[in-house]
């Protein structure tokens, strides 16, 4: 069987050549057959001839088509194809250059773009909205607007709040590293204080109770009581728990004129004994009061005053609110002095039992300042700390400033003759706010 001669391209055989002689029928020599096809070297020197096929690779960077394969078409020229042409492969050849290139393509990436801010912010005026007219203001413009309504209204309380914080001095900054001082609950104590002495308060007509003394013998004791504590140089808390304790028991316990001195002695006893670091013994009472009373006759009175009063030592007294409204006041020296002057010739008349202490401690400060020319006004620092305005404190001041025009006459002058002495500075000496009682004031 004859081979094919594909498989022989180097050898030279009849059938190679178109038109070459092959033995046919009769003799005869055979040229049509080959006719109708292409000689195979045709098809080999229009193949090497064409230029190689190729894919385009495309890259889109910022909007630019760059064809790779082209750019290494021209760099690198063809390379003849040296492999033999059979009838398979110049089929496939031929049937490719029938079809197009094929273009591969990457999908574009999506590229953000770099937004201008300034371009896209748009700032609309809510007034210049409203005058063109043409339809409704809008929903966001609306709360714009009531938005900006409500900063500028708290602004305006930001403003009044800075402005009432600049008058109110706050007077616990220096003691903040004094521990004795307990800033931290100042304030929380004081607020405490001003409850208690509700319930603490006597009653202002409890002297209806007792039938054999009367409010004249009550003030003739404490008058006698602040010289005995001056004598004893005793602590200004125990004289207010004294005459507080006394006060207290009377409401309560009726008592004989002859007692009542007895009554005066024992509360001393027991004030010292919640104030003082040195007590004074019950035989340095019983003498002072020139042996009026038996040491068996004090220790009674005390068990029974102990008893009426439930053992309740502690009690919000005038003092304890002098210190704090001296010290919200500024006040110096002076101005303390004749603030105790006022408020101690309060204890010895009893009809300001109706005021409360608070009130008393920061009405005595206000008419020590105008008797001494200091101020007339009732500043908001002394308003905070003290809860009273200077109306409320005007009725107190009257009194006091009464009681001090009358303090060197009559019999109850043990509080003047105390502070007509240099360790209290010789307070007596200032004259009366008399202005205090014009109608005008």
């Amino acid at each position: 069987m004859a081979g094919s001669d594909e498989n022989y391209p180097g050898v030279i055989r009849p059938s190679n050549l178109q038109g070459g002689l092959r033995p046919g029928v009769g003799g005869k020599v055979n040229g049509g057959l080959g006719q109708n096809r292409r000689a195979l070297s045709t098809i080999n020197r229009n193949v090497m001839g064409a230029p190689p096929l190729h894919c385009a690779v495309v890259h889109k960077r910022n909007d630019i088509t760059e064809n790779k394969s082209n750019a290494a078409t021209n760099k690198i020229p063809p390379v003849p194809i040296h492999r033999p042409i059979t009838r398979k492969l110049a089929a496939q050849i031929a049937s490719k250059q029938h079809q197009p290139a094929i273009e591969v393509t990457k999908p574009p990436v999506p590229v953000v773009p770099i937004r201008n801010e300034s371009a896209d912010c748009i700032i609309i005026d809510a007034e210049d909205y409203k005058t063109t007219g043409n339809s409704a203001v809008p929903m966001f413009v609306q709360h714009t607007e009531a938005m900006m309504e409500e900063i500028d209204r708290m602004d305006e309380e930001i403003e009044m709040e800075d402005a009432e914080d600049w008058s109110i001095v706050d007077i616990d900054s220096p003691d903040k590293k004094n521990s004795l001082a307990v800033v931290e609950y100042i304030d929380d104590i004081y607020s405490y204080y001003k409850k208690a002495e509700i319930v603490s308060c006597v009653p202002p007509n409890y002297m209806e109770q007792q039938f054999d003394i009367n409010e004249r013998m009550r003030g003739i004791l404490i008058d006698w009581l602040i010289e005995v504590h001056y004598k004893f140089e005793l602590l200004e808390e125990t004289l207010y728990l004294t005459v507080n304790l006394i006060d207290r028991f009377l409401a309560v316990q009726s008592v004989i004129r002859k007692k009542l001195q007895l009554v005066g002695i024992t509360a001393m006893l027991l004030a010292c004994k919640y104030e003082e670091v040195s007590v004074p013994v019950v035989e340095d009472l019983i003498l002072i009061s020139d042996r009026a009373y038996t040491r068996k006759e004090v220790l009674e009175m005390e068990k029974l005053m102990v008893n009426a009063l439930q053992f309740n030592m502690t009690v919000p007294t005038a003092y304890a609110f002098m210190r704090r409204f001296l010290k919200a006041a500024q006040s110096d020296k002076k101005v303390e002095l004749v603030s105790f002057f006022l408020i101690e010739l309060c204890l010895v008349e009893y009809e300001m039992l109706r005021f409360p202490p608070s009130m008393l401690a920061a009405a005595a400060i206000f008419t020590a300042q105008c008797t001494l020319g200091v101020s007339k006004e009732w500043n908001k620092t002394c308003e905070k700390h003290s809860s009273y305005v200077k109306d409320q404190l005007l009725e107190c001041s009257k009194l006091m400033v009464c009681f001090h025009q009358k303090a060197a006459i009559g019999k109850l002058t043990g509080v003047h003759r105390k502070y007509s002495t240099s360790k209290y500075g010789y307070a007596t000496r200032c004259e009366p706010a008399s202005f205090l009682l014009e109608a005008w004031f």
